[in-house]
């Protein structure tokens, strides 16, 4: 039987034979699709238009605004090899710029003015580097296609980040009650099965799919900011029931409730909350570091480590595989902390 439709696409043929593709909700207008169907572009397009996070079409700019001078950074090389993550956090910076200054000359835009923007953003440290990060290639590229004589950014820095222990980690407890809360035939059972079983980051995740699998192995390539890796990741048999069970989107494992795909962040919300009805107070990145500390516990070596979880360099891997030879050594070796043994 052919597979069910996502919710709200439709097919049309042209007179000329050609299959297009679009997103209508509603009495709303019909956005169209483009790039193969199934494949991660027109996935994101798909999941982008179901979400309303679609950039609207701008009235006449002006060549001297800064809204004109994004829209030309848009169109650049360096722009679209950024990761699909990156390039919608951007985005988001971006639409809250022009919302404020767009209009204005981008020639006026001055250090100061950076530094008042980062400013402005200071309550949230992540923010505040997303911002900077954001004008940072922006405007160095603008240097370099010669748009400005000075880089704005230069030698703002970024708020120190706070030290903490990261995203904390969720215990086999938490994975107990999740599934208590969740039983395999949920969504939110397939949510967590997905980020346990395969150590994806949570942007990854929601892509997946069937599309991405051959011979029961995932291959998929990564959307890490800095690099891109090409993970390949067997499914697991405990991986398989759940995702038999399902229910599960015909573009994505993981689907909202009506089997659309969600983006990143509208997943890492809904997550949040079958968490909290789980009585869990934890996110999706801390179900990736308890299956990278299941892993190193079992055994897994460092570029084990490094090719199912798609890190570089060793040094993250050996922060798992040093606690877990910490705690084989020291099962080990306690008797000896007693006098009288042996």
């Amino acid at each position: 039987m052919p597979r069910k439709r996502p919710p709200y696409l439709l097919r049309e043929t042209t007179r000329h034979g050609t299959v297009v593709w679009y997103v209508r909700k509603g009495n709303g207008p019909r956005i169209r699709i483009k790039g193969e169907y199934g494949s991660s572009d027109f996935t994101a397009a798909y999941t982008a238009a179901v979400n309303d996070e679609l950039q609207p079409k701008s009235a006449t700019v002006s060549a001297a605004s800064l809204e004109w001078l994004i829209a030309r950074y848009r169109e650049t090389g360096g722009w679209l090899t950024l990761s699909a993550a990156t390039r919608r956090q951007r985005e988001n910076i971006f639409k809250g710029v022009i919302a404020n200054v767009g209009k204005q000359p981008y020639q006026a835009m001055t250090k100061a003015v950076i530094v008042a923007g980062r400013e402005k953003r200071a309550a949230t440290p992540a923010q505040a580097r997303n911002f900077l990060d954001a004008m940072r290639g922006l405007f160095r590229w603008s240097l370099e296609a010669g748009h400005v004589a000075v880089d704005p950014t230069a030698g703002v820095k970024n708020p120190a980040r706070p030290k903490t222990d990261g995203f904390p980690v969720w215990t086999e407890d938490d994975v107990d009650r999740y599934e208590a809360r969740w039983p395999i035939g949920t969504r939110q059972r397939v949510w967590l099965d997905v980020l346990l079983y395969t150590g994806l980051r949570r942007g990854d995740a929601v892509r997946s799919g069937r599309q991405h699998v051959s011979d029961g192995v995932i291959t998929l390539k990564t959307e890490k900011s800095r690099y891109t890796v090409e993970v390949t990741i067997p499914i697991l048999p405990v991986l398989a029931v759940t995702l038999a069970a399902g229910p599960c989107g015909d573009l994505a494992y993981i689907c909202g409730e009506r089997g659309q795909p969600l983006t990143k962040e509208t997943f890492g919300n809904d997550f949040r909350e079958a968490c909290r009805s789980a009585k869990v107070q934890k996110s999706a990145h801390g179900v990736r570091k308890i299956g990278a500390t299941r892993a190193a516990n079992a055994g897994a070596t460092v570029a084990e480590l490094e090719a199912i979880f798609g890190w570089q360099g060793g040094a993250m891997a050996s922060l798992y595989t040093r606690a877990a030879d910490r705690r084989r050594l020291a099962k080990g070796a306690i008797s000896k902390l007693d006098r009288n043994a042996g």
